[in-house]
């Protein structure tokens, strides 16, 4: 291991000089700090955000095989609500809570994107 030798004064100058360095953020893990410059892909990323529970939506493209459910049914968590086909595999699409249908925003035959509200729970 090469360890190189630095001013304590030096060091400290950098650190402050880095931190106020707007292209630099602070990224926390494991109750570390570091400093790390990102690339604009990164800054333009969409961010997080956490799903609404009382919605049911397509987490890959594909085709709407059959619709289970209709506005106003009550359903139990777990109960099949439509099934998807994506990349030649048919996926069941469960509730994911008890709950009463609101909408149903798709039909038989449909092709959704990734991300499309399928399903409303009220």
């Amino acid at each position: 291991m090469v360890f190189h030798h630095f001013d304590l004064q030096a060091r400290e100058k950098l650190i402050i000089m880095e931190e106020n360095n707007p292209k630099y953020q602070v990224f926390i893990v494991n109750n570390a700090r570091y400093l790390t410059l990102t690339t604009t892909k990164f800054d333009r990323r969409k961010k997080w955000q956490k799903s609404d529970p009382k919605e049911i939506r397509s987490i890959i493209p594909g085709s709407i095989i059959d619709v289970l459910v209709t506005p106003g049914q009550e359903l139990k968590e777990g109960e099949v609500v439509l099934i998807l086909d994506a990349m030649k595999m048919y996926t069941k699409v469960e509730m994911p809570c008890d709950g009463v249908i609101k909408s149903v925003n798709v039909a038989i035959g449909d092709r959704v994107p990734k991300n499309m509200v399928m399903v409303n729970i009220e």
